[in-house]
């Protein structure tokens, strides 16, 4: 019999808060590593660009390969994670993470380094479909949304430091667009050594009818709450079908759609922000970039602060429709100001950063935990199709429709959110998740 009971932690409240404080730390690396990867490819894109040689066609196919490699990668985890466990996967993708991210600093071909970005982009993929399910697995039910939000303001935190980062590097050293890619690394081997140890879900445990390790796991590391709300646990064997049963369609539409039109404008305006923001005549670089990911981060932070306040459901479908109507000004209005444009833009960022919050917090929240792994990483995986279209569409479509086209078709996106939303979005605020997940089940 495997070990699952690895880690420290003696079953005190001391023990147990300084347990939740070691895998809070490194579930919300692996979400800064995320933002991280997807932030630092656009300040070194034109250096990379011109040393490779390659076309728009292939710097965008570069820009995306991260969110390729999320999309195959998060649904093979979430499958993988619900089979064998969280804990293999958990160090497995972190592992992998290393090895492709320093494999970066030797690439010599555009071709080898979409192929490294799509192995980055894999292991972040099982992160998501493994890190969000343990997060909320293991987090007290009064912390549970602060902590799922927490690890969404470190993927806008990871995404404007290496924005940041990035265009330093770029602009003020002599180290190559190589080593800038590559310096993820340091970061990854850190996390690495920090979830050496830990242990596997209790929930997921007492799911596979393993009911003595997981209370054994519960009384050590959970919260009293979460402690009890485990033994309400079903013992069932997830599959892939059970997300489009009558049971949990709703979940499994809700969370997937909702995911799709909120990332999809941002990773659009965001990875391409010096572009878009010069197509109206405004001033891009460190400004432009770093600008528009501060106000994000600001709004995550903000939502972290109100979700176990306000609840879920008023932090996600009224700033769709806002940033729906405020896309199609900017589209509409060719002819504003460029001081307007600005303005709107950063309202967009602001609001939509809110709703995106809830992105991390929903799937693991609405789903059983004999799915919640597979769902997780379904739902992250129709996301990145949505985060890949906008990134790699962006360019081509700035270039070929213009500006205002552009911004109208990211507002239908955002309409086409706010109307799924506002039909299926879920109240689970102060519900243990045996309680959420039956939500959306009838």
């Amino acid at each position: 019999m495997k070990n699952t009971t690895a880690g420290r932690g003696d079953g005190s409240a001391a023990g147990k808060r300084r347990f939740m404080i070691r895998m809070v730390t490194v579930l919300i690396g692996g979400m800064f590593l995320d933002g991280y990867i997807l932030g630092i490819i656009g300040p070194v894109s034109a250096t990379m660009a011109e040393d490779l040689q390659i076309s728009a066609l292939w710097e965008g196919m570069i820009a995306a390969a991260a969110l390729i490699g999320v999309l195959l990668g998060s649904p093979i985890g979430g499958w993988a994670a619900d089979r064998w466990g969280r804990k293999p996967l958990f160090t497995f993708d972190i592992a992998l993470f290393t090895v492709a991210s320093g494999m970066q600093v030797f690439i010599d071909s555009p071709m080898w380094l979409l192929v490294v970005r799509v192995l980055m982009g894999i292991a972040i993929g099982i992160e998501y479909s493994v890190g969000w399910p343990l997060m909320s697995e293991f987090s007290p039910t009064h912390l549970r949304g602060r902590l799922l939000g927490a690890m969404q303001i470190a993927w806008y935190g990871g995404f404007m430091t290496a924005f940041l980062i990035g265009y330093l590097l770029n602009e003020y050293t002599s180290l190559s667009w190589h080593l800038i890619l590559a310096t993820s690394t340091i970061l990854s081997v850190v996390l690495f050594l920090g979830r050496l140890g830990l242990p596997e879900s209790p929930r997921w445990l007492w799911s596979r009818g393993r009911k003595d390790e997981a209370r054994a796991l519960a009384r050590k590391y959970l919260a009293s709450d979460v402690l009890a709300d485990v033994e309400h646990e079903d013992v069932a064997k997830g599959t892939f079908s059970m997300l489009f049963n009558k049971q949990h369609w709703r979940s499994t539409l809700f969370i997937s759609g909702f995911w799709f039109c909120a990332v999809t404008p941002y990773f659009a305006i965001a990875t391409f922000a010096d572009s878009v923001l010069h197509q109206y005549g405004l001033g891009g670089g460190l400004a432009g970039g770093v600008g528009l990911s501060a106000v994000a981060l600001t709004g995550v932070v903000l939502t972290f602060f109100l979700i176990d306040r306000v609840g879920r459901r008023v932090l996600t479908v009224p700033p769709q429709w806002l940033c729906a109507v405020v896309l199609a000004v900017i589209g509409l209005w060719t002819g504003a100001p460029a001081a307007v444009v600005l303005a709107l833009f950063l309202v967009f960022s602001f609001f939509n950063a809110m709703y995106n919050a809830l992105t991390g917090v929903y799937p693991p929240e609405v789903l059983p935990t004999e799915i919640r792994g597979i769902g997780t990483g379904f739902a992250t995986s129709v996301s990145r199709v949505g985060a890949g279209i906008g990134t790699f569409l962006m360019p081509v479509s700035m270039s070929g429709l213009g500006a205002g086209p552009t911004m109208l078709i990211a507002a239908v996106v955002a309409v086409a959110g706010a109307g799924l939303s506002q039909w299926l979005a879920p109240e689970t605020k102060g519900m243990s998740l045996t309680e959420a997940a039956a939500e959306l089940t009838h």
